[in-house]
């Protein structure tokens, strides 16, 4: 799975590149991305000089160098591994709505190529977690992790309890996901089907944030047999899955 949206993500780019002469792409982190990340990075052909990259969100508080920090990952896998020279982090450490404002300036200065996400257990896209705000315009929000995603990142071993989970976060805003030339969704694991059930089967809602990838036009899902587990047969059909 991770290697089919791998190599669909570096088509991407480089047709951007190819037609631009540069690309711009948001990457996300989390357990379920690390497969995806170690896949893109070892794709042929892309001059990641030519890269601009953007991230999903990040939690307030936490510093660089905590290992559940988004931009450290991204730094580590993703950064030193391509050599990309152009990147803007979200520093949850620092005022946090002045780097809302400063890198969503930035971030609205063109269109994005690519941006890459997953689901989360609640159905949250980036840290918009139940109900999240569909009319936020701005590029990214300042929001407050819900106990359901907050406990996600204490199974997946990122800290040892949920008292040192940050309580908010940095998110990149449901409106600036959608403005997205192309969206590739990374969901593996039977632990996320009902958050990929009620994505695709719930009414589009606040309430489930990651229905509303079906109203983008140019959004692909990457499911593996766990994550898809609990779909209609009449879903699959419909989505080819």
């Amino acid at each position: 799975m991770s290697a089919a949206a791998a190599t669909h993500a570096a088509g991407l780019i480089r047709v951007a590149i190819s037609r631009r002469g540069r690309a711009r792409i948001v990457a996300a982190t989390g357990t379920s991305q690390l497969e995806f990340l170690d896949a893109i990075t070892a794709a042929p052909n892309i001059n990641w000089t030519r890269v601009e990259l953007f991230h999903l969100d990040e939690y307030i508080g936490l510093p660089m160098t905590h290992p559940a920090s988004f931009r450290g990952i991204l730094m580590s896998r993703l950064v030193e591994t391509t050599g990309i020279e152009q990147y803007h982090w979200l520093h949850g450490d620092d005022d946090a709505r002045q780097v809302c404002r400063d890198v969503g300036i930035e971030l609205a200065r063109e269109p994005v190529d690519v941006l890459f996400a997953g689901i989360g257990e609640n159905a949250h896209l980036a840290f918009n977690d139940p109900p999240a705000d569909f009319d936020a315009t701005g590029p990214y929000i300042v929001v407050r992790l819900d106990e359901a995603c907050r406990r996600q990142q204490v199974n997946e071993g990122w800290f040892h309890g949920i008292d040192a989970v940050p309580a908010t976060a940095i998110s990149m805003t449901i409106k600036q996901i959608l403005r997205a030339e192309e969206i590739l969704v990374i969901v593996p694991d039977g632990r996320k089907a009902p958050a990929v059930k009620a994505a695709l089967e719930a009414a589009v809602s606040p309430a489930v944030p990651a229905s509303i990838l079906r109203t983008h036009p140019r959004t692909t899902l990457y499911l593996d047999d766990g994550s898809a587990a609990l779909l209609d047969a009449s879903t699959r059909a419909r989505y080819g899955i």
